[in-house]
């Protein structure tokens, strides 16, 4: 087996910042075992393989592809930067002539487009529900000790759970917070939460960038203590903050260590564009 495979980082300008993923291109149909394989031997928090939809497509003129993602551990139905990041393989490193890429996936069609600056992806958005606390108390207390808590939702969609931490808070707090998410799986076994997601609101002015909002992702069930920036959690973000916050316009910052930022669009047709850079680090061939 010999297959072309990159490291992009995604939602970053900068190497070694946003989010890494791996990306393989397929020729052929690859052994099922050895997408979980590969991943693993990755060990990045996603590994992404795109595929020829038919025998005659090809990586430079076809605008349709098959796209699956994996954890080190288990297939997930849904992941932004790695998304980005094939997108930035098949554009910048491939020379894909197309303007639009679109990703046929366990989620659904996903679309990557060209931006000046950028690449932006089409996503779908995912409602939020109001979360009793007592249910989830536990599961909080374990992760975030007595951080004061202002609102709890749930994404069923997703399986995601939004804490939204005081507004007393600002985004060095949210940086700094220790984080404990080793027994949350023991702690919420019944497959109801997958990913946790804390968010603070943005405050205007100051020395840095006026973010709207500010999270983090943990996502241990799948295998990933921390996830550095997260397209799919801000499917869920972008749908409470445009609320809470009445913009359709909206700029968020995932203040992990190595950080990322994310312009995102809510469109009338019900779904968002989420655009971000991507820099690509390393490129091979895996043999095995």
């Amino acid at each position: 087996m010999k297959l072309p495979i990159f490291i992009a980082d995604a939602f970053t300008e900068t190497a070694f910042r946003g989010n890494p993923a791996a990306v393989c291109l397929l020729e052929s149909t690859l052994e099922e075992d050895a997408h979980q394989q590969t991943a693993r031997e990755m060990n990045l928090s996603e590994t992404a393989f795109i595929r020829k939809l038919q025998p005659t497509d090809s990586f430079t003129q076809s605008s349709r592809f098959g796209l699956r993602w994996f954890t080190p551990v288990s297939e997930v139905p849904l992941c932004g930067h790695a998304t980005l990041a094939s997108a930035a393989v098949l554009f910048h490193k491939i020379k894909n002539t197309n303007s639009t890429l679109t990703f046929v996936t366990m989620s659904g069609e996903l679309k990557a487009r060209r931006a000046e600056d950028g690449i932006v992806l089409d996503f779908p958005v995912y409602p939020t529900f109001p979360q009793d606390f007592h249910e989830v108390e536990n599961l909080i207390k374990a992760a975030i000790g007595d951080t004061l808590v202002q609102d709890i939702r749930y994404s069923p969609d997703t399986r995601k759970l939004l804490v939204r931490l005081s507004d007393s808070y600002d985004r060095s707090f949210l940086e700094s917070l220790k984080v404990n998410t080793e027994p949350l799986p023991a702690i919420e076994k019944t497959g109801k939460v997958r990913g946790l997601i804390l968010t603070v609101k943005g405050k205007p002015g100051g020395q840095t960038a006026p973010y709207d909002f500010y999270s983090r992702y943990f996502a241990p069930w799948v295998g990933i203590a921390e996830d550095p920036v997260t397209g799919s959690a801000h499917t869920v973000l972008s749908s409470y903050w445009s609320q809470q916050l009445r913009k359709k316009e909206m700029q968020a910052f995932q203040c992990s260590r190595r950080g990322g930022e994310l312009d995102i669009s809510l469109r009338p047709d019900g779904r968002v564009d989420i655009k971000g850079g991507a820099v690509i680090v390393l490129e091979g061939t895996l043999t095995a």
